[in-house]
C-alpha cells in the first residue's frame, strides 16, 4: 500500500510518500516539504498569525497534489505542537480543511513521544533492552522509555528549539541572561525526569529530529550521504566543548557548519543547550542517533492496523 504522511511541524511541513507493507520496513517512495516555521507565526496572543495559515493552507493543497501525483491511496495527516499550543488552533485547522478537504489531526504531545518511541523501539530492535528516547522538534521536547513497544512514560515539554529561539534568542544573550535560560531549561527537563529514573536503568538512549542530527554532525558523526545503516552518536564531552563556540558565531559561520540548514542557524544553540541539558539530568554519555522519527511511528502504527484487519 502507498500512503502519504503529511507532517505539519513547527518549522517543516513535510509529506512523506511510502510503501507500506505488513513485515516489511517502510520504504520511502517521494518527500515534498517546505519550511513553514509555524512556531515564528505566532502573535503576542499565542494565535497562528494570518500568513502562517494560509502557509499552511497552500502547502496542504499542494501536498495533496503531489500525494495524488504518485498513487498515494491513503494520506494520513497530523500537526504537533506549534498547532497544538495555538489559541485558534481550531480556526486554523478548520480554514486548512474548508480550503483543501483535509483534516489534520492534532496530536497530543504523550502521543508524540509514544509514536516516536515506537519507531526508535522497531529501528534497534529487542536487544536495546530499557530504552530511553529524546527528540527536539520547533515547538517541544519529547521523552519517552520503557522496556516494550508501548513506552512505560511519556511526556512533551515546550522546550522546542524554534520555541526557545523565538522567546529567549531574538538578541545575543550576555552571561546573566545565559544562566537564567539554563535554569529554565534544565528546571523544566528535572521536574519530572523521575518518571524516567525510577523505573531503573536504561540499557540504551536514543535521539532522533533534525536538531540531534546537525549537532552530531557537528561532532564529527557522518554525513547522511553516508546512508541510515551508519552508526552515529552525540557525545555528552563534544557537545560541551562545541556550545561555547556555537554562541560566539555568526549566523553566516553556523550556515557553514556541517549538517546545519540556513533557515535552522538561530536554533541550533537553543537546541544545543536543550540536548546538553537532557543528557546531563538524566547521566548519559552519549546518545544514538535514530534516523525514524515520529513519521515513521505513525506509518508503522498504521501497519499494525493493516495485521489487524486482516486477521480472520
Amino acid at each position: 500500500m502507498r500512503l502519504g504522511v503529511l507532517d505539519i511541524g513547527s518549522n517543516t511541513g513535510h509529506l512523506l510518500v511510502v510503501d507500506a507493507h505488513d513485515g516489511a520496513a517502510p520504504l520511502p517512495a517521494y518527500s515534498y516539504k517546505e519550511p513553514l516555521r509555524l512556531a515564528e507565526h505566532l502573535d503576542a496572543a499565542g494565535d497562528v498569525s494570518a500568513t502562517g495559515i494560509e502557509a499552511l493552507a497552500a502547502f496542504t493543497a499542494q501536498a495533496l497534489l503531489v500525494a495524488e501525483e504518485k498513487g498515494c491511496e491513503e494520506m494520513l495527516s497530523f500537526a504537533t505542537s506549534a498547532v497544538r499550543d495555538a489559541g485558534n488552533s481550531e480556526a486554523v485547522l478548520a480554514h486548512v480543511e474548508q480550503q483543501t478537504g483535509v483534516r489534520i489531526e492534532v496530536l497530543p504531545g504523550e502521543d508524540e513521544a509514544r509514536l516516536t518511541f515506537l519507531a526508535v523501539r522497531r529501528w534497534f530492535g529487542w536487544s536495546a533492552g530499557r530504552l530511553a528516547v529524546f527528540d527536539i522538534g520547533g515547538g517541544s521536547l519529547e521523552i519517552a522509555a520503557g522496556s516494550d513497544e508501548r513506552p512505560d512514560v511519556a511526556w512533551s515539554l515546550p522546550l522546542g528549539a524554534a520555541r526557545l529561539a523565538r522567546a529567549e534568542f531574538a538578541d545575543r544573550p550576555d552571561d546573566e541572561q545565559l544562566r537564567r535560560i539554563r535554569r529554565l531549561i534544565r528546571a523544566e527537563i528535572a521536574r519530572d525526569a523521575g518518571h524516567l529514573l525510577r523505573a531503573g536503568a536504561t540499557h540504551r538512549a536514543a535521539a532522533t529530529s533534525k536538531t540531534f542530527r546537525s549537532l552530531a554532525r557537528i561532532c564529527g558523526a557522518a554525513p547522511s550521504g553516508e546512508g541510515q545503516l551508519v552508526p552515529r552518536t552525540l557525545p555528552l564531552t563534544g557537545l560541551r566543548q562545541w556550545i561555547p563556540k556555537l554562541m560566539a558565531m555568526s549566523a553566516e559561520e553556523l550556515a557553514a557548519l556541517p549538517g546545519v540548514s540556513p533557515s535552522r542557524t538561530h536554533q541550533i544553540v537553543p537546541g544545543a543547550l536543550v540536548a546538553e541539558a537532557c543528557m546531563d539530568i538524566f547521566d548519559l554519555a552519549e546518545l544514538e542517533i535514530c534516523p525514524w522519527a515520529l513519521r515513521e511511528g505513525v506509518i508503522l502504527e498504521r501497519i499494525d492496523k493493516f495485521r489487524v484487519t486482516d486477521e480472520p
